[in-house]
């Protein structure tokens, strides 16, 4: 994980407005969003290892990421390129059981923290700029 240096860290901004302006940049809400906070993400790569990622609490309000009338601010925090490296092919280790499939059915990365080319940065950082355009 490479933190990225941005004139919108510590800003408040309406939740809709800015998830509505990111979208244009390709930006989604990330799965790992809850009541208090999230993030926005964008993958830098085809093979969607490389994330740029801008997470977020929840100033004021309530937030729920699968509503779509959200009247909540959100202050944006520190954005940051990260990379998963995952298993290719069937998960040896895997075992048939009736439940598990239900909740656990995505292998883990075999490197959730992997080591990022510059060049990443470079591109995170010019998208960053844009961001911050469309946020001002």
């Amino acid at each position: 994980m490479i933190s990225i240096h941005s004139s919108i860290e510590g800003k408040v901004q309406d939740y809709i407005h800015t998830k509505n302006e990111l979208d244009k940049l390709q930006f989604s809400l990330g799965g790992n969003w809850d009541y208090e906070g999230g993030s926005f993400d964008k993958f830098m790569d085809e093979d969607r290892t490389v994330w740029l990622r801008i997470p977020f609490v929840i100033a004021k309000g309530e937030f729920d990421g699968e509503a779509t009338d959200i009247e909540a601010h959100i202050q944006m925090g520190k954005p940051y390129i990260l990379r998963h490296l995952y298993q290719e092919g069937l998960d040896n280790a895997a075992q048939i059981h009736t439940y598990g499939g239900l909740i656990d059915q995505f292998q883990k990365p075999v490197d959730k923290d992997a080591e990022i080319n510059l060049e990443w940065v470079e591109k995170g950082s010019v998208i960053m700029k844009q961001v911050e355009q469309l946020l001002q």
